[in-house]
């Protein structure tokens, strides 16, 4: 299934100019070979009003869009939410009795949603997170860094390979099953996650591009001279370019999508028109900041609903991983890598940026994001 269809932008309430201004700005690393390809997409009213591939990529390309997968996972949890069978305040050990060790068995779904859960760092890798055995042992030898609830560290994997187990605990469904079968196959999306080997044709192989940051710069932006090692590393980024790596399902960044998919997806989280969630928990889950505590490397608050971002009104959304111009009830979750992936409730506006392109300099790709998402931002009349 693929996901193409373009109506006239202006019938959208897209203006034209604008829309120009955003794929000039698209088309820059490209143009000038920082980027091998990428794909955006900016949707309005359930339907898309661009959709547009470049560089060595095509409409039918897909990209892993690492942790902008995170969305999607959380979008079915939010379905258990609705429905009464999985509770944001009980201990994750009520549903999973294997994760109760090593004082952990204190942990809620809620902080594991939230990143304040207080295991950031837990290792699950290959071979274990391809078998539930596995995942579940690894469960088990866990240790917390930190007392839960008390901090915000990011979680770039653990909290999720967590959330998918209680998927799979509460509707007994395998997680990557569930997750097509009650959320993306019932809105009309391709499947995103645990894409079969046979299945992978065209999806772009991740390529690293340019050079470093100067110490300098990162000082200037984040007060230290190197970034911290966490386990996204570009050696774990190109790992997503195996078979049985995108196979896996990683939930917390092995999703792969076209632009398209993306931005239709948050068009749903918008209007929702199925009714696919219950409202109140699909409004508070989108629009309820539940965490403020600071990040320690953006040195801002987290500002973390119930498994996305939210821009907010304190002048730092663009630290955040939004533009200048969207609303501060903007919410969505970027990917390494440069992915982008956002609704604005107040314009109706959802936007997507795709990029097989690693660029090793983090302030340009940051700015590059940055500067997509306050144009696309403001494409709607």
């Amino acid at each position: 299934m693929t996901v193409t269809a373009v109506v006239d932008p202006e019938s959208l309430g897209i203006d034209a100019g604008r829309l120009d201004e955003l794929r000039a700005r698209v088309r820059r690393e490209i143009d000038s070979g920082l980027l091998p390809s990428c794909q955006y997409a900016l949707a309005r009213n359930g339907q898309l009003a661009a959709f547009e591939a470049l560089g060595d990529a095509g409409s039918g390309s897909r990209y892993v869009i690492f942790s902008a997968t995170k969305a999607f996972v959380a979008g079915a949890a939010w379905l258990l939410i609705g429905d009464g069978s999985l509770d944001i305040d009980r201990r994750v050990a009520e549903y999973i009795p294997e994760f109760a060790t090593n004082g952990k068995d204190v942990v809620t779904v809620e902080q594991v949603m939230l990143h304040t859960s207080g295991f950031p760092r837990a290792p699950l890798g290959p071979p274990a997170w391809a078998d539930r055995a596995g995942r579940l042992e690894a469960f088990s030898r866990w240790r917390l860094n930190w007392e839960p609830g008390t901090a915000y560290e990011y979680h770039p994997t653990s909290a999720h390979w967590v959330l998918a187990e209680l998927v799979e605990r509460v509707s007994g469904r395998d997680y990557r099953d569930f997750l097509h079968e009650r959320v993306t196959d019932a809105l009309g999306l391709p499947r995103v996650l645990g894409i079969a080997p046979e299945d992978q044709d065209g999806i772009a192989e991740l390529e690293l591009s340019g050079e470093p940051a100067p110490s300098e710069e990162l000082m200037d932006i984040f007060g230290v001279p190197e970034l911290p090692v966490t386990e996204v590393t570009d050696d774990a980024l190109l790992s997503f370019n195996e078979p049985e790596v995108r196979a896996v399902g990683v939930p917390g960044g092995g999703g792969v999508a076209s632009a398209a998919t993306v931005a239709l997806f948050y068009q749903a989280l918008l209007h929702d028109p199925d009714r696919l969630w219950d409202r109140d928990v699909l409004a508070d889950a989108t629009g309820r900041v539940r965490n403020k505590l600071p990040d320690p490397l953006l040195r801002v608050t987290a500002n973390r609903a119930l498994g996305v971002v939210v821009a907010g009104d304190d002048g730092n959304a663009n630290r955040r991983g939004f533009g200048h111009t969207q609303s501060p009830r903007t919410f969505g979750h970027n990917g390494a890598g440069g992915q982008i992936a956002w609704a604005d409730p107040d314009s109706g506006l959802s936007f997507c940026y795709v990029t097989n392109g690693r660029d090793l300099n983090p302030i340009r790709e940051g700015r590059r994001g940055i500067g997509l998402s306050s144009r696309a931002a403001v494409c709607a009349t």
